[in-house]
């Protein structure tokens, strides 16, 4: 059985695929040296990467190619790419399978059309990640359609997931609210729209259940025209009809439960029974899985380091054990000293998260490495980030959190 696996989608450079392959390292060293010490080769595979869209680019890239091989000379690491968008790229993973030919899969199963289907292998994985079988498989989605191809992966994830019998829920979040629009019609494009209307239909037609949310704060933001219809539904006139506008409780109600949740960029990392705490463990008694949320973008070029933050209090609150680390360039909301007028209608990150500091089941972490490759330090008023390297990070990845019976942690970027 497969006991962590990564599904990435976006571009991995450098940086991202070094501290990846850091946290490898800690947890084949410090907590599995036996498996590295044999170097055995197990039939079940301890990490899965899943890879499609432009993350397959690392495979051939010369500087991030060096450090897959790295990744793959460590024992039990199988990475399974999408054949269908290496075509659409042009990109060969030769050189990688004639060292790894048993760790490099770019074939993939067949769907029940009788094509090969890379979403069929992530929906195998997940299943297999999570026991008794999963029921329901959910995906969060962050980014618009037809500008991002990630809303494509969304509904072809989804789509695989009906083909084994599990109910599905899309969770849209910041621009992903853009998905249930009514009325799309693209000329080069797949209807998304349609696309998941008809996901819908089929879901009722198996007698499986079929959720889509959209949060409300980020589809107010857009302009989606809302009221309420009297029973606390809030009803929108311009998305489809399996679209529902909710507070964004209602999608951190869905975090509560412990089925595998993906993304466009997702992890999940699968938890010991045993009595070991790690370093950072909080005092929380519930069964929901851990959320670990990696800020990797600047504070204020996007919504994204906001979102993740919005995103990480709001299941915090509803008692599950959160932890949000700034890495990459998610490290500069905390460099400097941000200042705003007082009377502009916008946010200061770092108040944000002064404000919100010391919230049960909510921890903040600054990712060390990240601070030294750009050259910069972290506001030493920032007291409520603790500094961490990649053994620290290793320990709130693999170490099982006291107090937590879930099964598995989840891990999103932002």
């Amino acid at each position: 059985m497969t006991s962590h696996f990564f599904l990435l989608l976006e571009p991995l450079n450098q940086e991202r695929l070094s501290w990846i392959e850091e946290t490898l390292k800690f947890f084949f060293v410090k907590m599995n040296p036996e498996n590295l010490l044999q170097h055995k080769k197990t039939p079940d595979e301890l990490f899965t990467f899943l890879i499609s869209g432009d993350a397959l680019y690392s495979l051939q890239d010369p500087e991030t190619l060096a450090i897959w091989e790295i990744i793959l000379s460590l024992p039990s690491v199988k990475i399974i790419c999408d054949r269908q968008e290496l075509d659409l790229r042009g990109i060969s993973v030769e050189r990688l399978k004639m060292k790894s030919p048993d760790q490099v899969l770019d074939h993939n199963s067949l769907s029940i059309s009788g094509q090969t289907s890379f979403w069929k292998d992530v929906v195998k994985v997940a299943r297999q990640h999570e026991q008794p079988v999963a029921s329901t498989i959910g995906f969060i989605q962050l980014s618009s359609p037809y500008m991002h191809r990630s809303s494509l992966y969304a509904l072809r994830c989804l789509n695989a997931a009906t083909e084994v019998h599990a109910s599905v829920e899309l969770y849209a979040y910041l621009d992903g609210v853009h998905l249930g629009h009514a009325g799309q019609s693209p000329s080069e494009f797949e209807n998304i729209g349609k696309g998941l209307e008809e996901l819908y239909e089929r879901c009722t037609k198996r007698g499986l259940s079929c959720q889509i949310l959209a949060c409300g704060r980020c589809a107010a933001a857009r302009g989606y025209s809302t009221w309420d219809d009297g029973q606390g539904v809030v009803i929108s006139t311009c998305t489809i009809k399996p679209f529902r506008i909710r507070n964004l409780n209602e999608t951190v109600d869905r975090f509560e439960r412990n089925h595998i949740i993906l993304g466009e960029n997702v992890a999940s990392i699968q938890l010991r029974k045993e009595t070991q705490t790690g370093s950072f463990s909080l005092q929380d008694k519930g069964r929901a899985p851990p959320v670990t949320i990696l800020i990797t973008h600047a504070p204020y070029g996007t919504e994204l380091a906001f979102g993740a933050l919005s995103f990480a209090v709001a299941c915090a609150y509803q008692g599950i054990l959160t932890r949000v680390i700034f890495i990459e360039d998610g490290v500069y909301a905390l460099t400097g000293d941000h200042r705003v007028d007082r009377e502009a209608q916008f946010f200061n990150l770092q108040e944000v998260i002064d404000a919100v500091a010391g919230s049960a089941n909510l921890q903040f972490y600054a990712f060390q490495p990240s601070l030294h490759r750009r050259g910069i330090m972290k506001n030493k008023k920032m007291t409520a980030v603790l500094d961490i390297g990649a053994t620290e990070f290793g320990q709130i990845l693999f170490s099982p959190p006291k107090g937590v019976q879930a099964s598995h942690q989840r891990v999103i970027f932002f």
